[in-house]
């Protein structure tokens, strides 16, 4: 098999398609079955970013490669044995190429809605996987008004079970270090931005400055201030799956943002001849490129200098357990994985409720150092 990236000759439907993954069979013909899914999955609105183009293109190379040094014809899912050709090939990730479960997992996914499309073609009579109900771990009784599923969901019967791996947050210990070592300004600013709005290491980079800058949001009275993130506003604003959402902002914080923004960032700024959009610029003056990949770097950087393994979506999990915590106690009318849900811009509250466990950790190392000084005084 080869896999190609297609260069600015692919044209379809009048626009063009730059880094469009093409499957070419060893022959060098069109893998047919395969390209008619990726303009399927990947341009009918299905997919909203890019950034599943190169993955999506990788899985199904790897799957046909490994179809293709097996002698095996992906159409054959009545092929009278007990393993379906996708729980082989699924075997053969985890076992023989020793591959992560999440990474088998995301190869899986692709291969499966592959097979879906195919299906729909009448390419194969049926899928070569089912569907299995399976336990998912809930807080108990924690919006129960919410999820009525007992517990219960239907997950595809090849994929390899999750681990509860949970997420990292720092500590504030850790944040105090952190910020201690971020000399430079401006990525002392965006990891605080990072650490108190909770936004993806895309939307940090994309934030516009015309946000800060709003005339209507200075003049408000709320002590939080309520932003909208809107990929279609002309902003330039970058969201998952270009979906709009509103968060909240400390005025504090806001009036910290126009500071940066007028005082600092103008001195990047003046660095370029043309106004950009982003509130934060790299070192020439124009925005951070590639989803804000320089972002990941300065993040990793400044964690090293510190002693602290750390990363942008860090900083994210840190915002969320933290707030969490902090609307908890507050015993807030707003229900706090709602908010959070829609602070994060998560599609399900499930995804949310993974900060449930984290909170439990803090309780337990709460309760920990709380005997702890109680039993240093007894012996006093």
């Amino acid at each position: 098999m080869e896999l190609w990236w297609a260069t600015e000759d692919l044209e379809i439907a009048g626009r063009r398609y730059p880094g469009f993954p093409i499957l070419l069979w060893d022959t060098m013909e069109s893998c047919v079955p395969a390209n008619a899914f990726f303009r399927y999955y990947l341009l009918r609105g299905v997919i909203g970013s890019k950034k599943s183009w190169a993955s999506t293109g990788r899985a199904l190379y790897d799957f046909f490669s490994f179809l293709l040094a097996h002698d095996l014809d992906w159409r054959n899912v009545d092929r009278g044995e007990a393993k379906s050709l996708v729980a082989a090939y699924r075997d053969y990730c985890l076992v023989e190429c020793k591959l992560s479960r999440s990474t088998t997992r995301q190869r899986l996914l692709y291969v499966c809605k592959f097979y879906e499309y195919a299906q729909k073609q009448e390419w194969v009579s049926r899928l070569p996987f089912g569907y299995e109900e399976r336990s998912v771990r809930r807080e108990p009784g924690f919006l129960s008004h919410v999820d009525a599923s007992g517990g219960k969901s239907m997950a595809n019967d090849i994929m390899p079970r999750q681990h509860g791996t949970l997420p990292k947050f720092l500590s504030m210990a850790d944040i105090k270090v952190l910020l201690a070592m971020a000399e430079n300004p401006h990525h002392r600013m965006i990891i605080r931005f990072g650490l108190q709005t909770g936004l993806r290491r895309e939307e940090i980079a994309s934030f516009p400055l015309a946000y800060i800058l709003d005339s209507d949001k200075a003049n408000s009275p709320e002590r939080n201030i309520r932003i909208r993130l809107d990929p279609n506003d002309g902003h330039g604003m970058l969201t998952k799956g270009s979906k709009p959402r509103d968060i909240y902002i400390s005025r504090r914080f806001v009036d910290d943002l126009r500071r940066y923004a007028v005082q600092i960032r103008g001195e990047r700024s003046s660095l370029s001849d043309t106004k950009h959009k982003p509130l934060f610029l790299n070192q020439f003056g124009a925005p951070f490129a590639d989803d804000g990949k320089r972002i990941e770097r300065i993040v990793r950087e400044i964690g090293k200098r510190a002693g602290i393994k750390v990363h942008p979506h860090m900083l994210r999990h840190t915002y969320a357990t933290h707030t969490l915590v902090a609307l908890q106690r507050t015993r807030s009318t707003v229900e706090p994985l709602v908010f959070l849900q829609r602070q994060l811009g998560h599609r399900s509250i499930h995804t949310t409720m993974v900060y449930l466990h984290l909170i439990n950790e803090l309780a337990d190392d709460a309760v920990l150092a709380y005997d702890s000084e109680l039993n240093d005084l007894g012996v006093a």
